[in-house]
């Protein structure tokens, strides 16, 4: 007798651009080779990303006018598909910023096997500030993944839930070995940096700006490159052209295939108000490039190990920030330690060995 298929649903608002999106493709395109049914859901047509299975893209759809109609028809078609392929799983990487929403969701669509996943340290993004809502939404449910165990201890001192689990998000190193070699057009040395320009100014593009132009880097010759794109590149192309460097400072937008960048870098920057897990800092590392961040309250302290694969600062202390970039520099021993150990430091974080942990919350063994 043939064994039931897997039939596994992952939920999230796009697959692209992201590093959410990237962990939600990553596991999408890990559990297909399972031989897993896997169906995206995604409610913006913003699609990049690989992926495995089925791919519904709700976004797409004509399901009325952007008001109350359409948002009631986008709930019965989501409360519909997932009542009729009857999921082994769902696991869900949404933001989940709407209380009431989440509520509906939990108690009308979810079922028990569903998993949510909280991805940064800010925790009203996934989960509501109240202790009572969060309880609500999450009770009966099978998980609550936390990428970090920064996250996880935050999680679980805030709402002391019974299904808090741990898995960090996965790298794929083979495919980022096999993309970093293509060719690049940058010839001068550089560092560099990436993620999402938003509105919000989490990753602080602005600052690290001028923390370079405070550097010793231009005198030397070394650039900065930022990859990415959002609501504030003019705004941070405007800092540049305030400083006596802009001629050294390339914005160079999204990138589908970061790694060849990173490869090439001397060394990656991370100078974010906070962040989940810090998935620039594992690809950059995956690529033999050692990394510089800020001691956030979750992530870099899980991924880099002070003067081993790349150099922790103070959180949020740009003075500090400054010299940590200037030693990079000026050290060479210390330097090319750190590039030496950047790869091996990052292996347990393999598609290949999270995968396997997913496999065991959800107690589906395939090998």
């Amino acid at each position: 007798m043939q064994a039931k298929k897997h039939k596994i649903a992952l939920v999230g608002y796009r697959l692209n651009k992201g590093g959410l999106e990237k962990v939600m493709s990553s596991l999408s395109v890990y559990f297909g080779e399972l031989g897993i049914d896997v169906h995206n859901i995604v409610f913006v047509d913003d699609i990049g990303y690989p992926y495995s299975g089925t791919l519904v893209n709700i976004g797409k759809m004509k399901l009325g006018q952007r008001n109350f109609f359409r948002k009631l028809n986008l709930f019965l078609f989501f409360n519909k598909y997932i009542k009729e392929n009857e999921f082994d799983f769902v696991i869900d990487f949404r933001y989940r910023v709407k209380p009431l929403q989440e509520l509906i969701f939990s108690k009308f669509i979810y079922s028990a096997k569903t998993i949510y996943t909280v991805h940064n340290s800010h925790l009203q993004t996934y989960l509501p500030n109240s202790r009572f809502l969060t309880r609500q939404i999450c009770k009966g449910k099978h998980s609550v993944v936390s990428v970090s165990n920064g996250i996880k201890m935050l999680v679980d001192e805030k709402f002391k839930l019974q299904n808090s689990v741990l898995i960090y998000n996965p790298v794929d190193l083979d495919k980022i070995k096999t993309m970093a070699i293509d060719q690049i057009d940058i010839n001068s040395p550089y560092i560099i940096s990436a993620g999402r320009f938003d509105a919000n100014n989490v990753k602080q593009f602005d600052k690290l700006i001028i923390a370079y132009s405070k550097s010793i880097l231009p005198q030397k010759g070394i650039s900065l490159v930022l990859l990415g794109d959002g609501d504030l590149m003019d705004v941070y192309k405007e800092i540049a052209n305030r400083t006596e460097f802009t001629d050294k400072i390339y914005f160079l937008g999204f990138k589908g295939n970061p790694y060849k960048y990173f490869k090439n870098a001397l060394f990656l920057v991370l100078c974010s108000k906070y962040e989940g897990f810090g998935m620039t800092l594992i690809e950059a590392l995956a690529c033999e490039t050692p990394v510089i961040s800020f001691d956030c309250v979750s992530g870099p302290n899980e991924i880099i190990t002070d003067q081993e694969n790349g150099l922790l600062v103070e959180n949020q202390n740009f003075g500090s920030l400054v010299k940590a970039m200037n030693l990079f520099v000026e050290n060479t021993v210390l330097y090319n330690q750190c590039k030496n150990n950047s790869l091996k430091s990052i292996e347990h974080f393999s598609i290949k060995k999270i995968g396997k942990q997913w496999q065991n919350v959800m107690g589906i063994n395939i090998y």
